[in-house]
């Protein structure tokens, strides 16, 4: 209780000083949220296209129907395979006459059909990457009656890389904007602290320990950066709200990340306030 009253009676007696903290904070944290938004929106447009990643494996004409029986069971029982569509040779043909309508009179004037039958690999989730599918595409080649394998190398390989790229820059960019944030309430702390130096020089000459000295100022930290990254949140959620409605839609990031975010405001307070108040009882 002592803890908490203290940490409070100091949060009032420099109202100001703890608001700019946590204004900068917040400002700090706020673009952490807004990399964490847009991360998060690159990963929800990349799974959708990701979605899309299918191996199509090409037959020749004169395939048996049991050696394309015998083909799909092996792809079925492959772990990174979640399904397998047969096309025929004239579904392909009326596939294409629909995908590419402006050769409507060149398909018609064909005698035999020239597209050959194929079947359709559908990727399991989680199994969408390069390695995944070549693992796939490589299991087609004990296949004599197998014409052709194809799977879009090249997009999926920039597929993968667009989000690791992601997902490192956010992660550089985040740490580099914690690390300010941890600087800023580090900082408030020791004026803080030097605010009431003569406080602390009298209750060291009373006994009391380093620990029950540094305690308010461990909470006082923390409840400041948890401050911040409740500001933090709001101000994403508006710059949100207001890209949504006047540029293009975003999805609001999960409630497990916000949570954390908050967590994480208010666990750079509590670190950089213990790093503050034990070098200030270092040189005291």
């Amino acid at each position: 209780m002592y803890t908490i009253r203290e940490a409070l009676a100091g949060i009032r007696r420099a109202p100001v000083l703890t608001g700019l903290s946590a204004a900068m904070v917040a400002l700090a944290l706020f673009v952490v949220g807004l990399f964490a938004v847009a991360t998060y929106n690159l990963h929800q447009a990349l799974s959708r296209v990701e979605e899309r990643v299918e191996v199509v494996i090409y037959i020749q004409d004169d395939v048996r129907e049991a050696e394309l029986r015998l083909l799909e069971e092996d792809m079925l029982g492959l772990p990174e395979v979640r399904g397998v569509r047969h096309v025929s040779k004239d579904e392909a043909l009326v596939r294409a006459r629909t995908d590419l309508p402006e050769f409507e009179e060149l398909f018609l004037s064909m005698d035999v059909n020239p597209l050959p039958a194929s079947l359709e690999v559908e990727l399991a989730p989680g199994f969408r990457d390069p390695a995944s599918v070549e693992r796939v595409a490589d299991r087609t080649a004990i296949y004599p009656f197998v014409d052709e394998v194809r799977f879009g190398r090249e997009w999926i390989d920039r597929l993968h890389l667009l989000r690791q790229i992601g997902g490192i820059a956010t992660g550089i960019l985040g740490t580099a904007f914690a690390v300010v944030a941890g600087l800023i309430i580090a900082t408030a702390v020791r004026i803080a602290i030097f605010a009431r130096r003569d406080e602390i020089q009298i209750m060291r000459l009373v006994g009391a320990t380093n620990g029950f000295i540094r305690r308010p100022f461990l909470l006082e930290g923390a409840l400041t950066g948890i401050l911040g990254g409740f500001l933090a949140l709001l101000l994403t959620y508006l710059a949100t709200v207001a890209v949504s409605r006047t540029i293009f839609p975003l999805d609001w990031i999960p409630a497990e990340w916000t949570v954390g975010g908050v967590a994480a405001g208010g666990l750079f307070g509590l670190v950089a306030s213990a790093f503050a108040i034990r070098r200030y009882l270092r040189e005291v």
